[in-house]
């Protein structure tokens, strides 16, 4: 595997870009890091109001206790939709947006993936943080099973690492495919169980819907910080290994288009 290598090698180099990139989004606002925590929040009040009191949708077994322990629910799939949403979306674009690492300067390119998976995982940590929260005032306790969380998010960084190496170089040549992307994950926030839960799916597409592997690691992430249960061991082994595989494809397939980005850029 080349892929800790990688990282492990320009691992200080990661945490400056990532600690950079964190603090230039907010440079200049008024509150800072404050929105942060403020964005998904106000984000979860909006999609709580819809769903639970436009829509009156229901989360099975907690039907009766509210919005909050709906709103806990959703904010838990949303967390694990936005880390993987923010590092697809921007994937396209990162070496586009870098012409100088490209053609000017000796970079590690293969880290700019790295930058911003760690930016997304600073807000995934801030909205889990939320999370907490919530849950300490809807359920009045915290199970001690989220600590088998960092397990069950292994098998989503390393794919959403692999997909935007892959994402970046194929965005080099294809222009277009920012605007595929978009969409598709656009789709996917509705394909997936951030709204539902798998249960509430109709039996017949249940098993198309487990085919999505965020599908997998939001139920499983409801199910260690929510539920209080241990993880599924079969999710944990093959999760790890379909992620493995994707994080090496993803670095492979870039290093092999890297020599080409002066050129077409």
């Amino acid at each position: 595997m080349q892929f800790p290598a990688v990282l492990l090698k320009n691992r200080e180099l990661w945490w400056r870009l990532t600690e950079r990139e964190v603090l230039g989004r907010y440079r200049g606002s008024l509150l800072g890091w404050t929105w942060s925590f403020l964005q998904p929040l106000l984000m979860l009040f909006v999609y709580t109001f819809v769903f639970s009191q436009v829509f009156q949708s229901r989360w099975g077994t907690l039907q009766n206790q509210g919005s909050l322990a709906f709103a806990v629910n959703l904010f838990a799939g949303l967390i694990v939709f936005n880390l993987f949403a923010e590092c697809a979306n921007r994937a396209p674009d990162l070496v586009l947006s870098h012409p100088n690492y490209v053609k000017k300067v000796v970079f590690p390119l293969e880290i700019l993936a790295s930058v911003a998976l760690g930016s997304a995982a600073f807000h995934a940590l801030a909205s889990l943080v939320i999370l907490l929260v919530f849950e300490l005032v809807a359920f009045q306790a915290i199970p001690a099973s989220i600590l088998w969380l960092p397990v069950i998010w292994i098998p989503l960084v390393l794919g959403c690492l692999g997909i935007t190496w892959l994402l970046s170089a194929l965005g080099v040549f294809l222009r277009d495919i920012g605007q595929v992307v978009q969409v598709v994950v656009s789709m996917l926030m509705f394909l997936s169980p951030v709204f539902f839960p798998m249960s509430a799916m109709p039996p017949r597409w249940q098993p198309l819907l487990q085919l999505n592997p965020l599908a997998q690691v939001i139920e499983q992430t409801r199910r260690v910080a929510i539920q209080g249960e241990a993880p599924e061991l079969g999710y944990v082994v093959v999760g790890l290994l379909l992620g493995v595989v994707i994080a090496e494809l993803g670095l492979r397939v870039f290093q092999k288009a890297q020599g080409a980005f002066a050129d077409v850029m």
